[in-house]
């Protein structure tokens, strides 16, 4: 387990976490959209939902046709304590089967769990609320056609005061916003869609930017750089001031999220493997979109 640590003035966020309220949407607010799983199957690679909710085997994430079996169960192990990650399957009790499109929609972009709660940002909803919400109703639709899986993860085991979910509130009026981080040429398609993939549904920034002590990423590093989740070494810098941004072209990176493999004839390794075989069920399209974004964010200029 890694040491836990309390932070001066948590006891004032805790105070001041009534001033935190719920915030969701209602109904009337959802788009009109017909959801489309074929559509939404794209939406489900780029956010890797099955490297943290597929089910673990033999204690090791989940490979294969065992991806698509979403009943949860894996445990990170974080500063603040372990969380637990839950059943996604279209099981009607012990998964979200049973979720309205409003639930889905605010739980993925407002963090807000069907029965008003706040969910931990270890979903990382603040990435998917700069998703558009049609795609959002896509991978809904998509969860939907995939087997129900019995069985609950446990409960969240989390130290004093992260264990406060109140406090959650005032969190999100720090981190939660559908802004893009990086601003990008308007009308380069190109940079929109890898900024949106990046920013959005692939939720890079989540491991790649290193965070406060509050865990909100630190936007004047985006992608600069983090603490391996894993407790051992660094996630890399993959700003242009990175070894593989700035010695990589964009076709080298397109193909390494294509292939696993580097341009000097390396593969891809640890917890990054997962996420490589996310991207390369995307099309060329997307993993180009990617590859031209991470070539023009700032430089990172606190972690290498």
């Amino acid at each position: 387990m890694k040491s836990r640590h309390y932070l001066p003035g948590t006891v004032a966020v805790i105070a001041l976490a009534a001033i935190g309220l719920t915030r969701a949407i209602t109904t009337d607010a959802l788009p009109a959209h017909s959801a489309n799983a074929s559509a939404g199957e794209r939406i489900f690679w780029a956010g890797g939902c099955a490297s943290c909710h597929a089910t673990p085997v033999d204690g090791k994430r989940a490979r294969g046709e065992d991806k698509l079996l979403l009943g949860g169960g894996l445990e990170l192990d974080t500063p603040f304590g372990v969380f637990s990650v839950p059943n996604i399957s279209s099981h009607v009790e012990d998964g979200i089967g049973n979720w309205s499109m409003l639930e889905f929609v605010n739980a993925m972009q407002y963090g807000v769990s069907p029965d008003g709660r706040h969910y931990y940002p270890s979903f990382p909803y603040t990435s998917y609320a700069k998703m558009n919400t049609e795609d959002v109703m896509d991978l809904r639709a998509y969860l939907s056609t995939l087997p129900a899986v019995a069985g609950s993860a446990p409960d969240h085991s989390l130290d004093f005061p992260w264990s406060v979910r109140r406090g959650i509130g005032l969190w999100k009026r720090m981190n939660l916003s559908a802004d893009p981080v990086v601003d990008v040429a308007s009308d380069n398609d190109q940079l929109l869609l890898g900024r949106y993939l990046v920013e959005g549904a692939g939720h890079c920034g989540e491991c790649h930017t290193p965070r406060d002590g509050f865990g909100g990423m630190i936007a004047s590093d985006w992608l600069g750089g983090a603490a391996n989740p894993d407790g051992e070494g660094k996630v890399p810098d993959i700003t242009p001031s990175g070894k593989n941004v700035s010695d990589w072209s964009t076709s080298d990176i397109a193909y390494y999220l294509e292939s696993g493999f580097t341009p000097d004839f390396d593969t891809v390794g640890g917890t990054m493997v997962a996420v490589q075989e996310n991207m390369s069920k995307l099309n060329t399209e997307d993993r180009a979109a990617i590859a031209a974004y991470l070539k023009v964010v700032p430089t990172a200029h606190t972690m290498n």
